[in-house]
């Protein structure tokens, strides 16, 4: 059975939503702070024009999330889902970016706790494409449990190509450490 990419889903942390064209100013709002693009590949991804052409990619991959805080309503930021593979069993997760404020909380572990145990309902594997100098969030793959399988050039929506490191988690792995991942 093919993975649905855009459910809607909720914890006590987050509520993720299907992405709608309405939603880009209030989302471009979120995205305007340079210092959460300041380790990402698109670091200007921040100017409006340049955050148009992510938003247009995200319309357009039909698994891309608006992120709210589930206590206060405020939108947070956006993720997606995208490239399932049915042959593989393996679907991506990426495109990720939260508010300061929300860093160093549970905001970015409950987004891929929620997405990644709706994709194992579908897919044996989960993979995640990091910049490779987004230290951040390598270290966020890492404390999921993420494994690191190598590296790999990517191109963002018409961007420049950049180098990826490329994590997994099986369904396996996440068997043994996804009860870590949300305190």
């Amino acid at each position: 059975m093919p993975i649905e990419l855009q459910p809607t889903l909720q914890n006590d942390w987050v509520l993720m939503r299907p992405l709608k064209e309405e939603d880009f100013e209030e989302l471009y709002k979120v995205a305007s702070d340079p210092l959460i693009w300041e380790q990402h590949p698109s670091k200007t991804r921040y100017q409006r024009d340049v955050f148009e052409n992510y938003f247009k990619g995200a319309m357009e991959s039909g698994g891309a999330f608006a992120v709210y805080n589930s206590k206060t309503g405020e939108m947070i930021g956006s993720t997606r889902m995208y490239d399932y593979d049915e042959k593989d069993s393996s679907v991506l997760i990426g495109y990720t970016f939260i508010a300061r404020h929300c860093w160093g909380s549970n905001y970015n572990r409950s987004m891929k706790k929620l997405m990644l145990e709706h994709a194992f309902q579908f897919v044996n594997k989960v993979i995640f494409h990091v910049g490779e100098n987004n230290i951040r969030s390598r270290k966020a793959m890492e404390k999921l449990g993420g494994v690191l399988m190598g590296s790999e050039p990517r191109a963002y929506y018409g961007e420049a190509v950049n180098m990826n490191v490329v994590y997994e988690i099986t369904k396996e792995r996440w068997k043994e450490v996804g009860h870590l991942v949300v305190v």
